[in-house]
């Protein structure tokens, strides 16, 4: 029993043992115990310690805007960003097994495939019976779904008038079997079928309803427009990860930690803005719209964007986003200041970035890459991305004096001038005289970049998502042509000469 004690191996493992080394008796019991446990197949490490001594911490999930996707900047997603922090507390590396359902993410957590599920998961009381729950960091609204244009249903009695289906795995059996009692409400399971599906169905008339949580559903909205929500069907549900069940409660106090540690606070109030902030104001009127100039106009200029985005290394998907704000991809487009062309530019910003011919499509693309490459490149080198990103849009939209004068705004007020979501909130600050009257460059149009950033970051994402998906409203026509056509037409102003040329 002392060989065993005396193995590197346990002794590295388990640091009570070098206390004992020199009390024989103590030594001996703990050497009975040690075999004792070899035997009977028991370790007496604690979970936690497992997964430390194995070198990374495994998180299960699914796919989903909400979870975990790879973005344009690589992988994305509130769980994830959260799940990844949690795992840096931890000074462990996180690694993610992505499940194909929400109903195989409890067997693989029990086969022991991961240590965690992390999938925006309700801590329900028939999961309870087979899972250890953590903290609760969010609280969601389960929402009945239905198409626009359609009879809303407005009371759960209205549910057994229609095909409902929900995805396998989900709680809402919870709320559905009183519907069925008092009403005659029917559902169908779909199993293997993602969140994404179900909202197709409803968007082509495949199905009448289903049921979602509502983040999803806000973040979910700007792919399928067509989709509509009617009412909730329960009380709010919180949102927790979740371990195996049994004695060893390790895991989920380091969880317990992680979420009464101060970092977790800022940490989770920065990753709703960057994932909820700019879809808090969404209409779906303007994504239909999106989409219709996606059919209509985008595949004849996409070979530009993608030009443009080889010799700038921007993304293309991010230069058509930029593209239809300012000009809805008219090439003609010339607003009531004089700014024109697919990216909108001025005569000075066209002089700056070397442009002879504004309403020259091709010269208009790579001219606004240009432009906002250098925005970027203008910003302090401390700001990282995305941040970075979404700052030198707004200096697009205003003129980098302007963005200067909020960043001053910003650290005057306790905020953080490197940072979007700190910026963005005093950008309107500069219409009211009380404040544009300390700045430098005095007043700016400043809800007017707010929102303009904000809906490029909605035009992005939309495209990245389709194109990720290989959707047909994307799909790379090889035989576009580089010159577009099309009516020309006035555009909305999105900017003003002077604003956008301020230094």
């Amino acid at each position: 029993m002392s060989a065993v004690l005396d193995s590197p191996g346990y002794d590295d493992a388990y640091p009570v043992l070098r206390v004992l080394r020199g009390r024989p008796l103590l030594r001996g019991l703990l050497a009975g115990a040690v075999l004792l446990a070899a035997l009977s197949g028991h370790d007496p490490r604690s979970e936690l310690e497992r997964i430390q001594e194995r070198g990374r911490l495994v998180m299960l999930t699914i796919n989903g805007a909400t979870t975990y996707y790879l973005g344009p900047n690589g992988e994305a997603g509130f769980e994830y960003d959260l799940a990844r922090a949690f795992a840096g507390a931890l000074d462990l590396p996180l690694e993610v097994v992505v499940l194909p359902s929400i109903e195989r993410l409890v067997p693989a957590l029990q086969a022991g495939r991961g240590d965690f599920i992390a999938a925006n998961l309700s801590r329900s009381p028939d999961r309870l019976d087979e899972l250890r729950f953590g903290p609760v960091y969010e609280q969601v609204e389960p929402v009945v779904v239905y198409r626009r244009g359609s009879r809303r249903p407005r009371e759960p009695a209205d549910l057994a008038d229609g095909r409902l289906g929900v995805l396998d795995g989900t709680s809402y059996a919870h709320f559905l079997e009183p519907m069925a009692r008092d009403h005659g409400v029917e559902w169908e399971v779909f199993p293997e079928a993602s969140i994404e599906d179900l909202l197709e169905a409803i968007s082509n008339e495949e199905l009448e309803f289903t049921i979602l949580d509502s983040n999803i559903l806000d973040l979910n909205r700007r792919y399928f427009p067509a989709v509509r929500p009617a009412f909730e069907i329960g009380p709010p549900q919180p949102l927790a990860w979740a371990t195996r069940l049994g004695d060893d409660d390790s895991l989920v106090q380091a969880m317990r930690e992680f979420f009464a540690g101060d970092p977790s606070g800022p940490l989770i109030t920065d990753l709703r803005e960057r994932y909820y902030s700019h879809v808090e104001n969404y209409e779906p009127v303007g994504t239909f719209n999106f989409m219709q100039q996606m059919r209509e106009r985008l595949p004849a200029i996409r070979p530009l964007f993608e030009r443009a985005a080889e010799r700038t290394e921007l993304d293309w998907r991010l230069l058509a986003a930029v593209s239809y704000q300012e000009s809805h991809w008219d090439p003609d487009a010339v607003s009531r200041t004089g700014v024109r062309g697919l990216m909108m530019l001025t005569r000075q910003t066209a002089r700056q970035v070397g442009i002879e011919d504004r309403r020259d499509p091709e010269q208009s693309v790579f001219g606004g890459a240009r432009y906002l490459v250098s925005l970027m490149d203008r910003l302090p080198d401390r700001i990282e991305q995305p941040d970075r990103l979404w700052l030198a849009l707004a200096a697009y939209n205003i003129g980098l004096g302007h963005l200067e004068d909020a960043r001053v705004l910003t650290e005057a007020q306790g905020g953080d001038p490197d940072r979007w979501v700190d910026v963005r909130d005093r950008l309107p600050l500069l219409t009211q005289e009380r404040f544009f009257s300390q700045t430098r460059f005095g007043y700016a149009r400043g809800y007017e970049a707010y929102s303009y950033v904000e809906n490029i970051r909605t035009f992005y994402e939309i495209l990245v998502w389709m194109e990720q998906r290989g959707h047909p409203l994307i799909a790379h026509n090889e035989d576009s042509s580089s010159q577009p056509a099309g009516p020309g037409a006035t555009a909305s102003p999105t900017r003003d000469e002077q604003a956008t040329d301020t230094p």
